[in-house]
């Protein structure tokens, strides 16, 4: 069976990306690259501990918005 939000990069670890912002907690599931990019982004924008990754597998989270413009820094 096929994920309904597949990884753009199979052949990467996913991870969950964990991002705290004006109050609110949000969970999605990236590969590696993509969400090393986007805490890179976000930490030079906005406050530095507002983005974590944690290790995890993609079941269980929705997938990162627009995940692939995150794969290049």
């Amino acid at each position: 069976m096929m994920s309904a939000n597949p990884s753009p990069m199979p052949d990467e670890a996913d991870v969950r990306l964990s991002v705290f912002v004006h109050g609110v907690r949000m969970d999605f599931a990236a590969c590696m690259t993509a969400a090393l990019c986007f805490m890179e982004e976000h930490r030079s924008r906005h406050y530095v501990d507002a983005v974590n990754v944690i290790p995890a597998t993609r079941a269980g989270w929705g997938g990162l918005p627009n995940e692939r413009l995150f794969l290049e820094p």
